[in-house]
């Protein structure tokens, strides 16, 4: 299971009824989290989750509205205890830009490690995830991520008993990639079927539409992309500034297949996103206007 909340949908500027940027997504108690805008962590409690349980903070690009929360949180997470070391991961600067900011965080308890990422894609593993960053159109360096939580095959008791694998040594072989028994080492491979579908969270946003969404949009359970306008007037200005219109995320989402899209960054000219809401869903049926703080479970299917 993966669970996902959307805890800010603002883009630029926070509204007073929307948060800036920021997407946590949490694997059997361990979390990543995409951008983080300005008042993240205030968002992080109004979701009812933890600051303390982050193994990961990923950042799309470094304008303001994706990264300015990040002392405050910082500060909240030392304040709170935390002594293991945060990863951070972000486009090449990371380490410079986050240096910058902790003017103002200048101590804490606990160490920063960095990744930093260039080219069109790259990948890592947290949390139990497999990540992947991959460049996207903006006007800066900026990358969209494509978060995927693989699935084992099936227990397979034929195989297990043609391998001769002692009963005892079943349920761990479901859990272990070997397990020793009477001197003898017994592989997951013998007693698992082919690997089945998994989930996967695809997450973009400042961006123009590239060929790269569409890739690593792929079948995703949950695709969360920019909305930055919806009004069909402003689509000069998605251009000028290289951003999203609603209708374009829209037709990533169909044309990906998708099983779900969220969008979020919502420019501060648009009060009421909803409004929109109807003839994008003519694109796309399952299209969502979140409000921040939006949740979902996603579970693992019973698909081979």
């Amino acid at each position: 299971m993966l669970d996902v909340a959307l805890l800010g949908t603002g883009g630029t500027m926070p509204m007073k009824n929307r948060w800036l940027t920021s997407c946590l997504i949490r694997n059997e108690g361990q979390g990543v989290l995409i951008d983080c805008g300005e008042g993240t962590q205030i968002a992080l409690k109004c979701a009812g989750r933890s600051v303390q349980k982050l193994d990961l903070l990923c950042f799309t690009h470094y304008h303001a509205d994706h990264i300015s929360g990040l002392p405050g949180l910082l500060l909240s997470m030392g304040l709170e205890g935390r002594t293991e070391p945060l990863m951070l991961a972000g486009p090449r600067g990371l380490r410079r830009t986050v240096e910058g900011l902790r003017v103002i965080a200048p101590e804490l308890p606990f160490p920063l490690e960095f990744t930093e990422f260039e080219g069109d894609a790259f990948t890592m593993h947290a949390a139990g995830l497999e990540i992947t960053a991959f460049a996207v159109q903006h006007t800066m360096p900026c990358y969209g991520f494509r978060l995927h939580l693989p699935r084992i095959g099936k227990f397979d008791p034929a195989r297990a008993r043609a391998a001769g694998i002692p009963l005892r040594v079943w349920g761990l072989l479901q859990k272990q990639e070997t397990v020793e028994a009477d001197g003898v080492t017994y592989h997951q491979s013998q007693v698992l079927g082919a690997p089945r579908r998994g989930l996967t969270v695809t997450y973009c946003t400042d961006t123009r539409p590239v060929p790269a969404i569409l890739k690593y949009a792929d079948s995703a359970d949950l695709l969360i992309l920019e909305g930055m306008y919806g009004e069909a007037e402003k689509r000069g200005k998605a251009i000028e500034t290289k951003h999203m219109m609603f209708s374009e995320a829209a037709e990533i989402a169909r044309d990906s297949n998708a099983q779900r899209l969220w969008l979020t960054h919502f420019s501060p000219s648009l009060p009421n996103p909803k409004e929109y809401l109807p003839d994008v869903q003519r694109i796309f049926p399952q299209t969502v206007i979140p409000e921040d703080g939006r949740q979902i479970d996603l579970m693992f299917t019973d698909e081979a």
